[in-house]
């Protein structure tokens, strides 16, 4: 009980004093899949793919070491990026969500975009939404709605979701660039077709929907960082927060002609070279306005790699597959896109949500700078809040912490806790990591039902600690609940979840899995 106290005392929020006389602008980059050990400065020796941008963005700034996305997968990062709220407090306890899925965010709740435009920043949303949004029926008729434009910015140009869902189609603001009239598909290996995130095996199906007649997944990411760069040169007079969500390198696998074959490492390796690339373009258009020393860049991915990328074919990468498992393909060749991380994309493993975790603001940050803190995703709404003198609701945030002090130099904890979950929740408690689950990555029987874990130690989290320390598994599952039935994990009134919360494993799914086999 001591431990869960002292831990709630790092629940403190910092107390909020604006960075600056003047309000910064703001760029999120948020990449698709790209995994920790995929950025040169974070896996010098078992990294091979150059990232001389994300690098120089590194050199320049703060390089986070133990940063995380809410999950393994895409649309529960970005709820939490974009909201400082857990995803699994949501409808969305595992998974993702669809291209044509209904909205997931609700009308009144907070965004980054929202705060910041109360307080008179210009606002956008390039890229990736891939958070629901209600569709016109037909498609070809009408405004979508409940996308970008309806929760805090300005202005919107991307996709509904993933590349590799319909639509298949560009959207401006709350209409289609050019009508989805024709059929489209994307391939996928799957030896689970209910489960797409399971990319190996024999079994193909198509993921087969609308598309405009015109696009090509090829065409997406060059896009992206034109409208990325004009939005800049076109708001150099007013604060603005861009958050620009990138495709890449998540599948399709669509390095443009002029990066396909750089790498010599195949078509995910190129893909993530053009990624760095689109970085560069965004660090230049802010040098040629002049807005690059009070403009902070946040640079980070929704989760960690996908383990079936490999050399890779563009379009259909999960067909080259004549080498064994795909990302073995990469780390023949000396590429660990998870560094020295346990797991991939979709793994409640690090390698699945520690993440790259970059932040440049010369205004406030040293250049250089290595940071050991634990720091999460859903962090940014409370942050900027400080950074702009605002004050959060307490329905808004609730798992969000200041990284203003982190920024400045200190270096003390500002979170005692952090849950990442895909699915299966894990929950941090300093080093410590407790898992919700036996070993996901052994077919052993008699598996402990919980693992446990002491990153400071054991990085890979090769040893389970968990039979050997019940007390402490005691006291962390305490520490669990206490944080899900709260509805909060930061200080304030005690909010409601939206419905109620999974808890994994539940004492019944035995049962279900064997009434499964019958």
């Amino acid at each position: 009980m001591k431990s869960i106290q002292f831990a709630a005392l790092l629940l403190l929020p910092f107390t909020a004093v604006p960075a600056a006389d003047i309000k910064p602008n703001i760029v999120i980059i948020y990449a698709d899949d790209l995994g920790y050990g995929d950025v040169q400065c974070n896996n010098p020796e078992r990294g091979k793919i150059p990232t001389p941008n994300i690098d120089k963005l590194a050199a320049q700034g703060m390089r986070f070491t133990d940063g995380h996305s809410s999950s393994g997968v895409c649309t529960p990062s970005r709820y939490t990026l974009l909201t400082g709220r857990y995803h699994w407090r949501t409808r969305l306890q595992r998974g993702v969500l669809g291209g044509m899925s209904p909205p997931l965010l609700a009308p009144d709740r907070l965004t980054i975009a929202g705060l910041l435009k109360q307080q008179g920043y210009a606002t956008a949303c390039v890229g990736k939404w891939h958070l629901g949004v209600t569709m016109p029926q037909p498609l070809t008729e009408g405004t979508i709605q409940n996308g970008p434009t309806n929760h805090g910015f300005d202005y919107y140009f991307g996709i509904s979701a993933s590349l590799d869902m319909p639509p298949y189609a560009l959207i401006e603001n709350d209409r289609f660039t050019e009508a989805p009239t024709a059929v489209k598909n994307f391939l996928i290996l799957s030896d689970d077709r209910k489960n797409p995130l399971v990319m190996s095996g024999e079994r193909r199906f198509n993921r087969e929907g609308p598309g405009a007649p015109g696009f090509e997944s090829v065409q997406a990411l060059p896009a992206f960082a034109a409208k990325s760069v004009d939005w800049i040169k076109d708001h150099k007079n007013q604060p603005f927060l861009l958050y620009l969500a990138l495709n890449s390198p998540h599948t399709p696998l669509a390095p443009t002609k002029e990066w396909k074959g750089k790498s010599g490492l195949g078509d995910y390796a190129d893909f993530v070279m053009q990624t760095d690339a689109v970085v560069g373009e965004v660090m230049a258009a802010l040098e040629e306005t002049g807005a690059t020393r009070n403009t902070m860049v946040i640079l980070s991915s929704d989760n960690g790699p996908a383990s079936y990328v490999g050399t890779g074919v563009s379009e259909n990468p999960r067909d080259s597959q004549e080498d064994g498992h795909p990302i073995k393909n990469l780390e023949a060749k000396g590429h660990f896109p998870a560094g020295p991380l346990r797991g991939y994309k979709a793994s409640v493993y690090e390698g699945g949500h520690r993440v790259p975790f970059i932040i440049r603001w010369p205004e406030v940050v040293k250049p250089g700078g290595v940071c050991g803190q634990l720091v999460h995703q859903a962090d940014l709404i409370r942050t900027f809040a400080d950074v702009v003198g605002a004050t959060l609701p307490d329905n808004a945030g609730e798992d969000s912490f200041s990284l203003l002090p982190l920024l400045r130099g200190e270096d003390k904890p500002i979170r005692g806790q952090a849950i990442c979950a895909t699915g299966t929740p894990s929950l941090r408690q300093g080093p410590w990591k407790l898992i919700m689950a036996a070993d996901t990555d052994s077919n052993a029987k008699d598996l402990p039902s919980v693992q446990l874990y002491n990153l400071a130690d054991d990085l890979g989290e090769t040893k389970n600690l968990a039979a050997a320390m019940p007390e402490k598994v005691a006291e962390m599952k305490a520490l669990l609940e206490k944080l899900i039935t709260d509805g909060r994990s930061t200080l304030g009134a005690a909010q409601k979840n939206d419905i109620e919360v999974v808890r994994y494993p539940r004492e019944e799914a035995p049962k279900r899995k064997a009434n499964a086999k019958k």
